[in-house]
């Protein structure tokens, strides 16, 4: 399985701005939909770090290679902030990391995500709590 056009045009885009820390994203070289994902997890860039900064427990994010923090990046922006099943992006965000990043990053990505999915789903169920309660 290899990973979606889309999510690897937004990787690209994504690890571009970060490598030269850049303000601004350049989203005009890939498809609508990898702009869009792009796009918002750069903008949405410190609530996703923040997120993926309480999952990680051993590595900070700054001491990540770049294309995992940036696979990251983009994996969360997903589960945060759209309505893609969670396995879906999980799975997709390791392919990812098999095929652009180090032979142990799939495993790395797998557990982050999986860790603020927990997160995200712990946050909704209290939300709910406090609505109905």
């Amino acid at each position: 399985m290899t990973a979606d056009a889309a999510r690897i045009g937004a990787l690209g885009a994504l690890y571009a701005a970060d490598a030269r820390s850049m303000d601004a994203i350049d989203i005009t070289k890939v498809s609508a939909r990898a702009a869009s994902l792009a796009e918002g997890a750069w903008l949405n860039k410190e609530v996703i770090d923040a997120a993926i900064g309480a999952a990680s427990t051993r590595w900070r994010l700054e001491r990540m290679p770049a294309v995992d923090r940036n696979i990251l990046r983009l994996g969360t922006f997903e589960l945060l902030f759209s309505d893609v099943p969670l396995g879906v992006v999980i799975d997709e965000c390791v392919e990812l990391a098999k095929e652009f990043s180090t032979a142990k990053s799939g495993a790395f990505v797998n557990g982050i995500l999986s860790a603020v999915a927990v997160a995200k789903e712990q946050s909704e169920r209290s939300d709910t709590d406090k609505t109905s309660g």
